[in-house]
């Protein structure tokens, strides 16, 4: 699917897609012309952070649907790792969310998969502001339900702001600006923000997940009372298209239609949520998973490891056409995936450390080893969105943002394009290690006895290299001889999932991989991902740890970006002072994405331009591919 900021924040999560304004059991439609009663403001159906919205008040449905899909059939899908948790405001904080549950919710808005950055309402049929974004007033649905049919309130709202800004890091900086959210109406629940000017907030507090306050104060089936800062395995009450079916804690997920849903005839939901059952196998080895789709235990499966997508899917199936090999460009995000030096350990503190890392890194002999030369090098925090990528030297805006921030930044931002160390030849591979030894030896490092030692202290450089997918080893071993060339003392250790959770909540590690989404339209997220208010914070984003105020002072241009210039602008500043403090070695990327399917199911002729391959949300059971199948079998 598409991904939003909402999404780049879940941690282990995807968020559903949810509903938009339209007209439904005789409830008008909220046109952009209709004037609020209590401050005379007008009310909105959609809100675009820069753009133009693209769908009227009255339209009928997405033009990338199909409006006859059938209804039916179960889509079986592969989930990496375990779970113990449905409850999604701890995610990332305490035991491991089921990332399906998030899509029993819904929020106040929802994004479509064919424009940029447009927010149509979802709980909410419209939504007004001021010109200044100093606060932001959303208008709910009269018939908005929850499962139980009790109606969705502004008490919902206002409860689960409060829960998430509690018990969530992440979401703690994400609406930090938030300062109040107030009923001022039966359906109307309105949001005041800290200060004037940032006019990405009426959008991303439209994101908010909205939870059943009545539900979460209430006792379960043995009297006791819930708490929304815990962990639980309690089913959760939803309000969207599906509900938990049944689960095996760790192992399964099942979810169900839910016939009566609220929302079903929304403009919005037609050709979507068309099968009747979601299920979700879970699986910690890839090679299980691969061999469970082989058997076809699942439906569908979504490759990320370029050796198994050019060596394990030459199976009967495959050239009997049962199982079809599809890629999908992804438009709709960009992305940072590194190994992260935990800053917060002195040896990782200064700059030429972390870049002398990069230069023992020969991604092109990886590449040409282990991926079959699939991927390309990251060359930028936002690698993918070439609008958004500091490229070349600084010029016209950017270049006026960084001089605010010059006397902070490493002089290099200025004079220097940034690119990664090249390898792939033996005569590149020593000079990059010989590049290497200069940028320690500069950092009081010097090597005795083939040990890479501190002048200061006498002790050898050590790091550990800490995995949570077995899969990943071979790439962490792959990295490991190159370091060693150098004198340091290497250790690659691979962890369970719930241990390598503890351990980088905890910041107990060296070097860990980790990757980070960008939307096309970057905002409050930057600061949960690289401010230096969040660096300490356990369970954040900025699990390196960086805190540098000429960062902060840079996020802060993106976050209050005046129009698509400035944001633009701005982001390529962010991102060039960012590489130039070598925080992270970059490691590689593919703009698409490998799926394999079982052939029963049905798709739109043409899918979104930002929704990737849309499964399963838009796609459907296709009863006579099913049977085909069984024949073939």
């Amino acid at each position: 699917m598409a991904i939003t900021r909402r999404d780049l924040l879940l941690t282990g999560t995807a968020a559903a897609a949810l509903p938009v304004l339209g007209s439904v059991a005789g409830v008008p439609v909220v046109g952009a012309a209709e004037a609020q009663s209590s401050n005379e403001l007008p009310w909105r159906h959609a809100l675009s952070l820069f753009g133009k919205i693209k769908y009227p008040a009255d339209f009928k449905r997405f033009d990338y649907v199909n409006p006859d899909a059938p209804k039916g059939g179960i889509a079986r899908q592969i989930a990496v790792g375990t779970f113990d948790n449905f409850n999604i405001v701890v995610s990332g904080v305490k035991g491991q969310v089921a990332g399906a549950v998030a899509f029993i919710y819904e929020s106040l808005t929802t994004p479509s998969l064919d424009e940029v950055s447009t927010e149509y309402g979802a709980l909410a049929e419209a939504v007004s502001h001021p010109d200044d974004f100093s606060f932001v007033t959303y208008r709910l649905r009269p018939q908005a339900k929850w499962h139980d049919g009790k109606s969705v309130t502004p008490e919902d709202v206002i409860f689960s702001l409060d829960s998430f800004k509690k018990h969530h890091p992440m979401y703690s900086a994400y609406y930090s600006h938030v300062v109040k959210a107030e009923k001022v109406g039966e359906r109307e629940v309105k949001f005041v923000f800290d200060a004037p000017g940032n006019r990405e907030l009426p959008q991303i507090v439209g994101q908010l997940t909205v939870l059943p306050k009545h539900w979460w104060e209430g006792t379960d089936a043995q009297g006791r009372r819930r708490d929304v800062s815990a962990t639980t395995l309690e089913v959760p009450l939803g309000s969207g298209p599906y509900k938990v079916k049944e689960f095996v804690a760790g192992r399964s997920i099942a979810l169900e239609r839910v016939k009566d849903y609220w929302g079903r005839d929304l403009p919005a939901n037609v050709g979507r949520n068309n099968f009747d059952e979601l299920r979700y196998e879970y699986f910690r080895d890839a090679t299980v998973a691969i061999e469970a789709f082989k058997a076809d235990q699942v439906d569908w499966r979504t490759e990320n490891s370029a050796k198994s997508w050019a060596t394990a899917y030459d199976f009967p199936a495959v050239s009997e056409k049962r199982v079809i090999l599809e890629e999908f460009v992804n438009r709709s995000s960009g992305v940072m995936q590194a190994f992260v030096p935990n800053l917060r350990r002195a040896k990782f503190s200064d700059p030429r450390v972390r870049r002398a890392l990069n230069f023992a890194f020969d991604f092109e002999e990886m590449n040409k080893q282990i991926f079959f030369g699939q991927y390309k090098r990251i060359s930028s925090y936002f690698d993918g969105i070439e609008e958004l990528m500091a490229t070349g030297l600084p010029q016209g805006k950017e270049l006026e943002i960084l001089e605010t921030v010059r006397a902070q930044v490493p002089p290099e931002v200025f004079t220097t394009p940034y690119s990664n160390p090249v390898g792939g030849s033996p005569e590149a591979v020593r000079e990059n290690l010989r590049e290497a030894l200069r940028l320690f030896k500069e950092a009081g490092y010097e090597v005795r006895d083939r040990k890479l030692i501190d002048v200061k202290t006498g002790t050898q450089f050590s790091l550990e290299l800490l995995n949570q997918d077995p899969s990943f080893e071979r790439i962490t071993l792959f990295y490991k001889p190159s370091l060693e060339r150098l004198g340091i003392a290497v250790s690659v250790r691979t962890v369970d999932p719930t241990q390598y959770e503890n351990r980088t909540r905890e910041w107990d590690f060296d070097v860990v991989t980790n990757s980070w989404g960008e939307s096309q339209s970057p905002g409050n997220e930057q600061r949960e991902f690289w401010s230096s208010k969040t660096a300490d914070i356990a369970g954040s984003r900025n699990i390196g740890g960086i805190k540098n105020p000429a960062i902060d002072k840079l996020i802060e241009r993106v976050i209050y970006a005046t129009d698509r210039d400035d944001l633009v602008a701005a982001t390529k500043a962010l991102d060039r002072v960012l590489l130039w403090n070598h925080y992270v070695v970059p490691q590689w990327t593919y703009n698409k994405v490998r799926t394999a399917r079982w052939d029963r199911f049905g798709r739109p002729a043409e899918l979104p331009r930002y929704g990737q391959s849309g499964f399963p949300f838009i796609w459907w059971y296709d009863a006579d591919k099913a049977a085909r199948i069984a024949k073939k079998s």
